[in-house]
């Protein structure tokens, strides 16, 4: 069995930065707008560095917390051997993991931080991702400089970072259960259509959550995934019809809903911070859902093995939440 009841682990609060353009559709709901992607720094990688401690920063700050008092920081960004998480983890003196489901991520280290706190008698864990729209381009696809001309099935990695802070004293949010996805790999190699890559492993690991737990889909008031797009959810939804007569009414996709429409985003966002920027600042501030299942997605593929023409396996861990 993939998945596990999770006992006391709770979410007491939560901290993002987005870029100019992930905030349009909600700019009051973000505790820091940017709109500079060099974020005063001499290199985009600096910047996500940086985007990285000031979500740290002020989410130990908001909640008088040190070093100290982390019993575990868990780290996730796009970039080589997660350096970005790396060299941040750096400059806390916290016990650190650095995970890499790509843009699945973020989901990975909830799950991975929940496990370590439940063996303690007391403490908190942070979760932080990051990711970079100049940083992602330029090391899985090609410089902005470029020019190169893109699909309509291509996503935009979105700019911003979340650190969200779990502890085991009870708040509102609470942690309910997980599943942990499998690799799937459909022999798809086409890395401007993450959408299609993505989506059977986003339907695979949802029937194995439901079948596990004994759930209908009906059970939960929305079913969020991470950054399918417009075209990954309609391949996502699809899958689940015609594989398992499945026919969900309450899904929503982080990436293809964290754009407006006028902004023109091809297929919709992508990234690891996709997810928890549309969770943290949308749903959880509507205050209407009271039972959520977060689908992360990710595309595990490599510039190297896409030239060698290699196929795209792909990545999705569920988490379910009861918020009251």
């Amino acid at each position: 069995m993939a998945s596990k009841k999770i006992n006391g682990i709770y979410i007491k609060d939560a901290f993002t930065l987005a870029g100019e353009k992930e905030s349009m559709a909600s700019k009051d709901n973000y505790d820091i707008i940017i709109n500079d992607y060099y974020y005063h720094e001499k290199t985009f990688e600096q910047a996500e560095i940086k985007m990285q401690k000031v979500v740290i920063d002020n989410l130990m700050r908001q909640n008088k917390l040190t070093s100290k008092d982390i019993s575990f920081l868990v780290s996730s960004d796009l970039s080589n051997q997660i350096a970005v998480s790396s060299i941040t983890a750096s400059y806390y003196n916290i016990p650190f993991l650095g995970v890499y489901s790509a843009c699945a991520s973020f989901i990975e280290s909830l799950i991975i931080a929940s496990e370590f706190l439940i063996s303690k008698r007391k403490g908190y864990a942070i979760c932080v991702t990051s990711s970079h729209n100049l940083h992602a381009e330029k090391q899985f696809r090609f410089p902005i400089e470029y020019g190169a001309p893109k699909p309509k099935t291509t996503t935009l990695t979105a700019t911003g970072a979340a650190s969200l802070l779990l502890t085991k004293e009870e708040t509102n949010i609470k942690l309910e259960s997980y599943t942990i996805g499998k690799a799937v790999d459909m022999g798809i190699k086409d890395a401007t259509n993450m959408g299609a890559v993505m989506a059977p492993a986003a339907a695979n690991v949802l029937m194995e959550h439901l079948s596990d737990t004994q759930r209908d889909p009906s059970y939960y008031d929305i079913i969020i995934t991470g950054d399918l797009g417009s075209v990954g959810s309609k391949i996502f939804k699809e899958y689940l019809k015609r594989s398992q007569n499945i026919i969900l009414k309450n899904h929503l996709d982080a990436g293809k809903e964290l754009y407006l429409k006028s902004q023109n985003a091809f297929s919709g966002a992508s990234g690891p911070v996709t997810l928890p920027l549309y969770f943290l600042n949308r749903i959880l501030k509507q205050k209407k859902y009271q039972k959520i299942l977060l689908i992360a997605t990710g595309s595990l593929h490599n510039p190297l093995f896409v030239n060698q023409k290699m196929s795209i396996p792909s990545i999705a861990h569920a988490l379910s939440l009861e918020v009251k």
